[in-house]
C-alpha cells in the first residue's frame, strides 16, 4: 500500500471530515449564513452529508489500508478534494471567510489535496502491485458499474457545464436553485464517484467492489436522510424530477444491502 504519510492524511481527512460533516449536518439552518458561499439549510445539510460520508470512506480505507481493497476510494477522496478546490479557487471572489465554520471547510479539502498528491507521488514512487487473486464478478455483474458510471458521469459533467437557467437547476430535480458555485460543487462530487469506479471496467475483483461499495454507502445514507429531512421542500406533483434525486440513491442503496449480505463487505487481504 501507500506510505505511513498517506494514510495518517487519510485519517486526518475521516477526522476533519466527520467534525466538518456532523457541524453542518446537525445545525444546517444556524451555518447556512455562515457557511464558504451563500447556500440554503437544504443546501448545507447535503454538503454535510457529502462530509459524513466522506469521514466514513476515508476512516474505513485507512482502517483497512491494503491497496487491492481501497484503491478506488481513495481515488474518489482524492478527486473530490481537488476538485471542490479548484471551484472554490474559480469562484474565490464570492468567497465568505468571517466565520469558523467557513475556515474549517477550506483547511479541510487543503488537508483532502494535500493528501491526494502525496498519495499520487507516493504511488509513482511505489508503484505497488495489484496483485490478482480472490473472487472476482462477470461480465454480467459488472453492468451496474457501467449503469453508475453513464448516470453519475453525465450528471458530474451537466453540473460542471450547465449554465443558470438550463434544465434541471431551476429545481427541477434538487428542490431549490443553485448558484453557479453550487452547481459546480455538485458536479465535482458526482463526476468523483463516477470515475473513481471506472477502474472495475477492468479490475473484476469483487472484494475491492465489495470495499468501495461499504466505504461509499456513508454518502448514500447521509444524503438520503438529509432529503427526507427536508421533504417537505420537494413538490413531486409540479416538479416530478425530483422523485430521480431520491430514486437515484434508493435504487443503488437497497440493492447493496441485499449484495452485502450474500457477499460480505470485502475482506483485509491483498
Amino acid at each position: 500500500m501507500l506510505s505511513v504519510v498517506s494514510r495518517f492524511l487519510t485519517y486526518a481527512c475521516a477526522l476533519l471530515y466527520g467534525i466538518l460533516g456532523a457541524l453542518l449536518f446537525l445545525f444546517p439552518a444556524q451555518l447556512a449564513p455562515a457557511f464558504t458561499w451563500k447556500v440554503t439549510a437544504f443546501m448545507t445539510i447535503t454538503i454535510g452529508g457529502w462530509c459524513l460520508g466522506n469521514a466514513w470512506l476515508a476512516y474505513l480505507t485507512a482502517r483497512r489500508w491494503q491497496r487491492r481493497l481501497g484503491y478506488t476510494s481513495l481515488i474518489y477522496l482524492w478527486l473530490f478534494g481537488v476538485g471542490e478546490l479548484i471551484v472554490l479557487f474559480i469562484f474565490r471572489d464570492k468567497l465568505k471567510l468571517e466565520h469558523p465554520i467557513a475556515w474549517l471547510y477550506l483547511i479541510t479539502l487543503i488537508v483532502n489535496t494535500l493528501a491526494a498528491f502525496i498519495g499520487i507521488f507516493d504511488y509513482l514512487r511505489l508503484r505497488p502491485s495489484n496483485p490478482s487473486g480472490g473472487p472476482t464478478f462477470t461480465n454480467v455483474q459488472s453492468l451496474p458499474a457501467f449503469a453508475f458510471v453513464l448516470f453519475v458521469g453525465l450528471l458530474g459533467l451537466y453540473g460542471l457545464s450547465a449554465q443558470i437557467g438550463a434544465p434541471g437547476t431551476n429545481a427541477g430535480i434538487f428542490p431549490e436553485v443553485m448558484s453557479l458555485f453550487t452547481l459546480r460543487s455538485f458536479g465535482v462530487f458526482y463526476l468523483a464517484l463516477a470515475l473513481a469506479v471506472v477502474p472495475y471496467f477492468w479490475d473484476r475483483s469483487l472484494n475491492s467492489v465489495l470495499h468501495h461499495s461499504l466505504a461509499t454507502y456513508g454518502l448514500i445514507v447521509f444524503i438520503t436522510a438529509a432529503a427526507f429531512m427536508y421533504i417537505r421542500l420537494f413538490n413531486f406533483a409540479e416538479r416530478p424530477g425530483g422523485l430521480a434525486y431520491f430514486g437515484a440513491y434508493l435504487v443503488v442503496g437497497i440493492p447493496l444491502l441485499f449484495v452485502f449480505r450474500k457477499y460480505g463487505t470485502g475482506v483485509n487481504r491483498t
